[in-house]
């Protein structure tokens, strides 16, 4: 097992800054019943993930596939087990690494990556990454073609429960963006949308986000990612 730094954060800081993002996300417009908070611990040393959920957090994004299996272990081996949402870029290889750890499988963009996904966590719960803002070096896959990774999830027996989006790389206004994703969901008879970062997240949750996905709101500055991870 990968051993990661155990650097923490104070418990009671990271539930004062929850309750500010809950705030928020009501003053939006959304509420606890309705909106999905994935706190993401990406980069951030075990000890994060271990304050996190003694905050009352539940839900945990990691970016990429060692180091959500790392933390995954040991906070395993601690006795803690967060629901982990992946919501980085995902190779086809990394699929039966993180197979039977992911609760939602969140940056689904591709064919061969349903199919993997569907061999090896078979009824697997998943999320179709689009591509909202058409940036050429984003992951997404083309708005065109969501409904049709939506039918091919279903066919391959996933549960495709919605659509994922990132906003607009290095500023703009992201509402565009949420507007489009909500659009294509109607089409694709999906209900969850996965919208909104820390900058964002109230626009997101005024445009109908239902899961956000907040680090730094909660964490503060991100800590450089270690090779090692």
């Amino acid at each position: 097992m990968t051993e990661l730094p155990n650097d923490g954060i104070d418990v009671a800081l990271v539930a004062r800054r929850l309750a500010e993002v809950w705030r928020r996300i009501e003053a939006a417009g959304g509420s606890r019943e309705g909106v999905t908070l994935v706190a993401v611990t990406k980069t951030f040393p075990i000890g994060y993930v271990e304050s996190a959920i003694g905050a009352g957090l539940v839900d945990l994004g990691e970016n990429y596939a060692q180091e959500l299996v790392a933390k995954a272990d040991q906070a395993s081996a601690a006795g803690l087990e967060p629901r982990w949402h992946f919501i980085g870029g995902l190779q086809r290889n990394k699929v039966k690494l993180l197979a039977g750890r992911v609760e939602l499988w969140q940056t689904v963009d591709r064919a061969p990556l349903v199919d993997a996904i569907a061999k090896r966590d078979p009824g697997a719960r998943i999320l179709i990454q689009v591509n909202t803002t058409d940036e050429d070096q984003k992951s997404g896959c083309d708005p065109q073609h969501a409904q049709e990774l939506t039918e091919r999830g279903r066919s391959a027996g996933l549960v495709v429960e919605g659509l994922m989006t990132v906003g607009p790389t290095g500023g703009g206004d992201p509402r565009p963006g949420f507007e489009r994703l909500r659009g294509l969901a109607q089409r694709c008879g999906v209900e969850q949308l996965s919208m909104g970062m820390s900058a964002d997240f109230e626009l997101a949750v005024s445009e109908g986000a239902t899961i956000v996905r907040i680090g730094s709101a909660l964490f503060g500055p991100r800590v450089a990612r270690s090779g090692s991870w």
